[in-house]
């Protein structure tokens, strides 16, 4: 009776520890943090880094944690999710996304606010678990609240607030985990292609309803866009006249041809009938069926067909 009562608070413990949002977002968003709470009454072991990539421990995922500001979300930023979630047989994936004020405050003014940045996260598929407002530096109270192992981002130190590496004490502890970065991708690459196409960019929307004022267009550039996507209109118009005219051209062509050839094959028909109005000898034979007023009516008829 003492074995099976174990026994079964041994599984009870296991299925509170199991992830119950891991496959969920596969079909929904992840939950945030806030929304929800770890709530495995085990002990959480300190683990190494060799013993989760041999799968363990066996009751319970590795939780990674990952964070970012996730500004215009792009592959470079879901390509490093991947690697962060991938890193151990099994893990669960925590990702910490900064709010508005402390990004403006230490990085700088953002495209897409915290709440489109969280969102973003949520819907990411490597994405566990999102925590809203997340630190800009990780401290142990914080590590212990949300039961990390370990925390995935590139090698590269991170100097900010200050610090030369603000993951330095993360890399001391033995809880630091690289992922590589992906080159040719990033939110500062995306802003400068921005910047660079300015016009063409401010004209499109012009173009697709928005106003001046949106855009933060001068009453001065909104007229000079607007007249040149109205010659770009007529620019269009003009190629797409040019391409009509070259089709009709070849239409004509092939319309001319037609009508050479049936007018040769008519001809030819005309004077085989017409030869036939006379005999071997070349004597009129009256008897024959084109005589007279019948003839000229064959002949009309010949010749409205051509």
């Amino acid at each position: 009776m003492v074995g099976c009562q174990k026994r079964r608070t041994e599984e009870e413990t296991q299925d509170i520890c199991a992830p119950k949002f891991q496959r969920k977002t596969l079909i929904a968003p992840a939950p945030f943090a806030d929304e929800i709470s770890c709530q495995c009454q085990a002990p959480h072991e300190k683990l190494t880094i060799t013993q989760a990539r041999l799968g363990t421990p066996v009751d319970r995922p590795v939780r990674v944690y990952a964070d970012g500001i996730f500004d215009l979300f792009h592959s470079g930023h879901a390509r490093a999710l991947m690697q962060a979630k991938t890193l151990f047989p099994n893990s669960y994936l925590l990702v910490g996304v900064c709010s508005d004020d402390l990004t403006h405050k230490f990085k700088g003014f953002t495209v897409m606010n915290e709440t489109e940045r969280y969102e973003a996260l949520r819907h990411c598929r490597y994405v566990d678990e999102v925590i809203r407002d997340a630190p800009w530096t990780l401290t142990p109270e914080f590590l212990e609240k949300h039961k990390i192992d370990f925390v995935a981002h590139d090698d590269i130190p991170y100097s900010s607030a200050g610090s030369d590496d603000v993951y330095k004490h993360i890399k001391e502890a033995g809880m630091f985990v690289p992922t590589q970065r992906t080159e040719g991708i990033s939110t500062s690459d995306i802003i400068t292609r921005i910047v660079r196409d300015y016009d063409v960019y401010a004209r499109r929307n012009l173009q697709r309803g928005y106003t001046a004022k949106e855009l933060n267009v001068s009453f001065i550039n909104e007229k000079k866009y607007r007249f040149q996507n109205q010659v770009d209109k007529m620019k269009e118009k003009v190629k797409n006249v040019e391409e009509k005219s070259k089709e009709f051209v070849n239409k004509v062509e092939e319309k001319s041809h037609d009508l050479i050839q049936k007018w040769e094959e008519k001809s030819r028909e005309f004077i085989g009938n017409f030869l036939e109005l006379f005999g071997p000898d070349g004597a009129w034979c009256p008897d024959r069926t084109l005589y007279g007023s019948n003839w000229l009516l064959w002949f009309r008829g010949f010749w409205n067909k051509a």
